[in-house]
């Protein structure tokens, strides 16, 4: 056990955050992971499913098939009818991408909200024909129901599920022992939670993008896109004076870049609201 994951595991311990595993990797090393309670192997990473769909929008934007300007009504009109909102015609990818589109936080949150009674079959019907509570770009609310809405524009660029395609072009390509993604009933992924991985694999994500878009040599995305995400704070956020870089998901799943150490730290948790702050502990930490 490496001397961090023997001291973040301690410190864990003595302040009483419910971690079950952690693992890290150094540079393009092979991560090295922590059991700390024995659990099954997969785990929901909840909203840092978010990080694995941005990157899936960047593949997209590298290969030319979308822009960060392309309004979602000119990607779906089908969609919009009399019930849908007019300020629709302002929503763009890059409003969705930084949770500006307008819609009300926490809407279309499958892990709070019952499907039946509340969304229907039809997950993008739904989103249409709900109203706005601003203009998009104008407001910020954080909301599931815009990184659905993106694996659904990917599908519809695309012509493939993002799930599928990212087991093609990103998990297979980084040595994922496995990966299974929640669906609506329409079947699509749901893009912003649901994602069950290995928190080793969730790391090697982080390495992606310390890596400015290559994984062992192999270019996964393109400098430029790292760059967009970097600097728009699309779901990868600056911590600590920009000492960190992370994404939390509920019940204290977290994915942490350190680039000063060139470390990345991913980690599940039962309850991440109980203890001490580790992403501030990771921030500070000295050899």
């Amino acid at each position: 056990m490496s001397k961090f994951l023997d001291d973040f595991v301690k410190q864990a311990k003595e302040w009483g955050n419910n971690l079950f595993r952690v693992s890290e990797m150094i540079g393009e090393e092979e991560p090295e992971t922590v059991e700390i309670s024995p659990v099954t192997a997969c785990f929901n990473s909840y909203s840092v499913a978010k990080v694995f769909t941005v990157t899936a929008i960047g593949m997209l934007y590298d290969k030319g098939l979308i822009s960060l300007d392309e309004r979602v009504v000119d990607i779906f009109p089908e969609y919009v009818n009399e019930k849908t909102d007019p300020r629709f015609e302002k929503m763009t990818i890059d409003h969705l991408l930084r949770h500006a589109c307008g819609f009300k936080g926490g809407m279309l949150d499958i892990d709070c909200y019952g499907i039946h009674e509340n969304f229907g079959p039809d997950f993008l019907k739904y989103i249409f024909e709900t109203p706005l509570c601003y203009e998009p770009g104008k407001g910020c609310s954080y909301s599931d129901a815009a990184f659905y809405m993106l694996s659904r524009v990917f599908s519809a660029k695309c012509g493939e599920k993002m799930d599928d395609y990212l087991w093609d072009k990103l998990f297979w390509p980084l040595g994922f022992q496995e990966a299974s993604w929640s669906r609506c009933p329409h079947h699509y992924p749901m893009g912003a939670t649901g994602l069950y991985i290995r928190s080793r694999d969730m790391a090697k994500l982080g390495v992606v993008y310390m890596q400015k878009g290559l994984y062992r040599g192999k270019r996964i995305i393109s400098e430029e896109w790292v760059d967009i995400v970097f600097s728009n704070s699309y779901e990868l956020h600056p911590e600590y004076d920009g000492r960190i870089f992370n994404k939390g998901g509920m019940f204290g799943q977290q994915l942490v870049l350190i680039p000063s150490k060139n470390r990345v730290v991913a980690w599940n948790a039962f309850e991440g609201s109980k203890g001490g702050n580790l992403l501030e502990w990771c921030a500070n930490y000295e050899e």
